[in-house]
């Protein structure tokens, strides 16, 4: 596949328009109510009965923090009060022990991923009673399939914890950075040194982490070209093996906390576009490899391997490895993905314990995919986890005739086509180097449900 890298700013500029993230095709506006914990019970049922179970993929929730981080979007309880934690974590391990008998015990745990909030907000005690459960519930694999990753904020956790975590079973990290500059941090609610965030990368790799991501974010108020530079040469002397660079989505409307940043320290469109532009040169320069939308990796990691060989895949947790397998999503507002089918829990936390408490499954909404949404999902994520769509590929599949079916979507492309982004040739479409940061733009063209969507621009982010 295509992984060079070619930045046209006048294109961007015209094609910054909002759309999809794509972790979900439908996304989660298309989830309804009417799929519900039965519709849940079924599909888990249909995929013990495979012919060759699927392995699993589990995610748990930890909602909360300390503090607030003033740009975050995540669902999240601040709080100081451990109580509600402790109180959470019960309903988590119950919910975690019914999942795990729903399960056949030939489907093993391959993946886990800990996300938030803050899960490094647990205490020590409490994190290991929670790797119990899992463990008591689930047949984890061992080896080099076994990929357990834990979002952890370097504020919350010192070389003792990390050398805990390792014991437990992490062995990949995710710290938030999102800027070193003092100026932003003030900003933004979130100040975190140099040193912390040093200290703890050296500490999980003393301890056997093989894998670190690094997210940071463009377009914070206060950020200029030259101070995200300095953050990220900072950041490059780390090496994470891998990098997030997220584009701000300021959505007041949306996220009340973000009302506390003021609109007016926000970089303007074109110093945003500047910021990108000197971000995704350097890490080229540095050798990292261009993924899609907002991630880097070095050549020899193995989300960089999966593109290069096929196995990229997209979920709500944004790209990763793994693509056969099903995933389960434990605690409030976690999403499942089951087979051709996507549950969510209740985001709310007195609802989703409730739901626990009750003696059921938290599931509240969700989308069982028609053969139609099957086929349009192969497509938009094979753009953007390979840049390229195959017609073969989908035909075999799907026993359709792309350029018959897809008539009308190939005749929208023709304006990408004059602008160099993609090409169409007799056996598939290929994304060009031009074309790689506009795949959201791209996928849109074969979302059915992007017309209606467009009422409701302000549910998504912008592009760029």
């Amino acid at each position: 596949m295509e992984q060079r890298l070619a930045l046209d700013m006048s294109l961007l500029r015209r094609y910054d328009v909002s759309g999809p993230r794509y972790t979900s095709y439908p996304t989660a506006l298309q989830f309804s109510p009417a799929v519900g914990v039965d519709s849940y019970l079924g599909a888990v049922a249909a995929g013990n009965e495979d012919f060759v179970p699927r392995p699993l993929s589990l995610y748990v929730h930890i909602p909360f923090c300390r503090k607030v981080c003033f740009y975050c979007g995540c669902n999240k309880v601040i709080t100081a009060n451990y109580r509600r934690a402790e109180s959470y974590l019960a309903r988590l391990q119950a919910e975690i022990q019914r999942q795990g008998r729903l399960f056949a015990g030939d489907r093993g745990l391959q993946q886990l991923h800990f996300g938030g909030g803050t899960p490094t907000y647990l205490k020590d005690d409490d994190l290991v009673s929670l790797l119990g459960s899992i463990n008591a519930a689930f047949s984890a694999v061992k080896g080099p399939q076994r990929e357990f990753s834990i979002e952890i904020d370097p504020r919350t956790t010192d070389a003792g914890r990390m050398r805990l975590l390792s014991q437990l079973g992490f062995n990949r990290m995710s710290l938030g950075v999102q800027d070193f500059d003092p100026e932003v941090q003030k900003a933004v609610n979130r100040e975190q040194s140099v040193e912390q965030t040093r200290e703890v990368i050296d500490a999980g790799r003393e301890a056997g982490f093989r894998s670190t991501n690094l997210d940071l974010i463009y377009g914070l108020p206060l950020q200029s070209v030259d101070s995200f530079a300095a953050t990220l040469e900072t950041v490059l002397e780390m090496r994470p093996e891998r990098l997030a660079v997220y584009n701000y989505a300021h959505m007041p409307h949306l996220f009340k906390v973000q009302r506390q940043i003021r609109a007016s320290d926000l970089p303007g469109p074109e110093q945003k576009l500047a910021i990108l532009e000197m971000t995704i040169r350097r890490l080229l320069d540095a050798g990292y490899v261009y993924i899609g939308m907002d991630h880097f990796a070095l050549p020899d990691d193995e989300l960089a391997r999966a593109q290069r060989e096929g196995g990229l895949h997209r979920n709500f947790q944004g790209y990763s490895t793994r693509a056969e397998c099903d995933l389960i999503g434990v605690g409030a507002s976690a999403i499942s993905k089951i087979g051709d089918a996507y549950f969510q829990n209740h985001k709310d936390l007195d609802d989703y314990q409730a739901a626990i408490d009750a003696g059921g499954f938290a599931v509240t909404r969700g989308a069982v995919l028609s053969a139609e949404d099957v086929l349009r999902r192969d497509v938009i994520m094979a753009l953007m986890c390979h840049s390229q769509v195959r017609f073969g590929d989908i035909e075999r599949r799907h026993k359709v005739v792309f350029r018959q079916y897809f008539a009308g979507e190939l005749e929208r492309l023709k304006g990408f086509i004059e602008d160099g982004l993609l090409e169409i040739r007799a056996d598939g479409i290929y994304v060009t180097p031009r074309g790689r940061l506009l795949l959201r733009n791209i996928g849109m063209v074969f979302d059915a449900y992007a017309a209606p969507d467009r009422a409701r621009q302000g549910r998504f982010s912008k592009v760029i």
